[in-house]
């Protein structure tokens, strides 16, 4: 296929479900080499009417390239196996999307500070903050082994981070934190790796959902649930909530050449939900 992401090998985490199996996709759709990462290949928990095959094999079927390795992002060796399949594969890894996350309060509702389970604390930066952290460390060290493929770029890091990264949220206290961490990461990351060499650079940035119409909404998506998530819809001004696909086009975006001169932002894609 030829496409925005000709030849590009993308690394994608969290892929089997949600915002991850839309960027896997189109990505394909825009000519990348995927690799599929999750803890198991099997879709995930899927909104109506999504295909339930793979990730990996839904985009075999439509005429793309992609391969799925199992990856706990919070595990090291999980991650160094996630690169060295794309190396192995395709031969190199151009682009990583940190999309892999957790949300306690996706699953069982809302809860102040004080209530917070440390476990439940632990876990959500286990993942949402260290699973970040060794993405980028490995992709890293792999991107600066590479000669540089597509004009003088070596890289792109896109981590997946959320509009509650720009303030909080009353009952969400560990992914609002978590996701705050991963901006951070990204500006930093952006800094250290922006001039490796004059034709070394390598660009970092975060993409910052809206309320996006994923399982990640849980509760709100239960008929109790109902009233909460259309009070949440008028919040944004484009209205209603956002698709998965949306995020992908802007993913797309931050990961061809359209975004040479853009390293270290955190591009909200949230229906002017910030605007407010």
């Amino acid at each position: 296929m030829i496409g925005r992401l000709s030849a590009r090998t993308c690394l994608i985490t969290g892929s089997s479900s949600g915002l991850g199996r839309a960027i896997a996709q189109r990505f394909a759709g825009e000519g990348a080499n995927i690799v599929c990462a999750d803890l198991s290949p099997k879709a995930g928990a899927l909104l109506p009417g999504e295909d339930a095959r793979p990730t990996h094999e839904v985009i075999a079927a439509q005429g793309g390239k992609a391969t799925f390795v199992k990856c706990d992002v919070s595990e090291p060796e999980h991650f160094k196996a996630a690169v060295a399949t794309a190396v192995k594969e395709f031969g190199r890894l151009d682009v990583l999307v940190n999309n892999a996350g957790i949300s306690y309060e996706a699953r069982r509702g809302f809860r102040q500070m004080h209530e917070t389970d440390l476990n439940e604390f632990d876990d959500t930066l286990r993942v949402n903050v260290r699973g970040v952290f060794l993405g980028c460390k490995y992709a890293v060290e792999q991107m600066l082994t590479q000669t540089p493929k597509f004009g003088s770029d070596r890289g792109w890091i896109i981590n997946i981070a959320s509009v509650l990264s720009f303030g909080g949220m009353p009952g969400s206290i560990s992914y609002v934190a978590s996701k705050g961490a991963v901006m951070q990461m990204t500006k930093t990351i952006a800094l250290e790796y922006a001039s490796k060499g004059i034709e070394k650079h390598q660009h970092c940035n975060a993409i910052c959902p809206g309320f996006t119409m994923t399982t990640l909404l849980g509760p709100l998506l239960e008929e109790d649930g109902k009233s909460q998530l259309e009070e949440i819809s008028a919040k944004h001004p484009l209205g209603g909530i956002g698709k998965p696909e949306d995020i992908a086009k802007a993913a797309v975006f931050l990961a061809s050449d359209d975004a040479a001169w853009v390293t270290g932002i955190p591009l909200p894609v949230d229906g002017g939900y910030l605007a407010r």
